[in-house]
């Protein structure tokens, strides 16, 4: 069976990149990688890293394991795309704003996990040029944790080769609604009339002014949905689901995606030429 894409949607059956299942170790393919390399590559690719507590209970194992072992794929997933230069913007979703409905000790455990990420990857990053950027509510997160991200941004702040930012708190509706009350501030002020707040004016309102829309989401796990990740900025984007589990996604899996978003034909509400 090949893999099947309609309306900006792709859907691929759990044997085509779930053959590693030990979320360890390089999987890359040189041959799919020169042919990714020949066409045109997106600009920002976006991670829906699903699956990691799944992974564990099939596995007989704490949810922890399988949060433990996601964090080895996000590296391994970083580390190629930085080291391959494939494109110039990455972003994972790493903590949701609904992800608080969670047992506490599970929250507090996947922070510890990010905190460990983020420190433990600092020296790489800087040595890979990659720029650290979180995105979210941060104030709402542990002391250590946002001292740890404060320390990354600043140290990575110069990082040219790729620019990841890191969900955390996060949420696509949030995002929104930091942007309206940004808008109403403004209009308190008298400082934007109601016919000065178009797309582009509204965009650089949002946490995620700056960024580049992403071209491409990927969701591991199964589910077919975007669950409040990138909301305003994904009104074009391509959207591809796998049944792989996140800690069994690899370089060959990444490359499998980008390949499938080369084969669409991008409208943008226009007609193809």
């Amino acid at each position: 069976m090949g893999i099947r894409a309609e309306d900006g949607v792709a859907m691929i059956p759990s044997g085509v990149d779930a053959a590693r299942g030990d979320g360890q170790g390089p999987a890359r393919d040189g041959d799919l990688l020169e042919a990714v390399r020949a066409r045109s590559l997106p600009g920002h690719v976006a991670l829906i890293m699903d699956g990691n507590g799944r992974w564990a209970q099939a596995r007989g194992l704490p949810r922890l394991e399988g949060h433990r072992r996601g964090v080895a794929a996000a590296e391994r997933v970083v580390r190629f795309v930085a080291e391959e230069r494939l494109f110039p913007c990455l972003s994972l979703f790493a903590f949701s704003t609904e992800n608080w409905n969670r047992p506490p000790e599970e929250v507090e455990s996947l922070f510890t996990l990010l905190e460990q990420f983020i420190r433990a990857r600092g020296d790489e990053f800087v040595e890979r040029g990659a720029r650290l950027e979180v995105l979210g509510a941060i104030d709402a997160l542990p002391a250590s944790l946002r001292r740890a991200i404060a320390e990354i941004e600043e140290r990575t702040r110069g990082g040219e080769a790729l620019h990841l930012v890191v969900g955390i708190n996060f949420g696509g509706r949030w995002s929104i609604l930091e942007g309206v009350r940004q808008a109403m501030a403004l209009a308190r002020n008298g400082d934007l009339t109601p016919d000065e707040l178009d797309n582009a004016a509204f965009s650089r309102l949002l946490p995620t002014a700056g960024l580049p829309e992403p071209d491409l989401i990927v969701r591991t796990g199964e589910e077919k949905r975007i669950s409040n990740f990138y909301l305003w900025e994904a009104a074009y984007s391509e959207l591809y689901f796998t049944p792989t589990l996140w800690p069994d996604f690899d370089e060959t899996a990444l490359l499998l995606a980008i390949q499938d978003f080369q084969g669409r034909r991008r409208r943008f509400g226009g007609v193809a030429q």
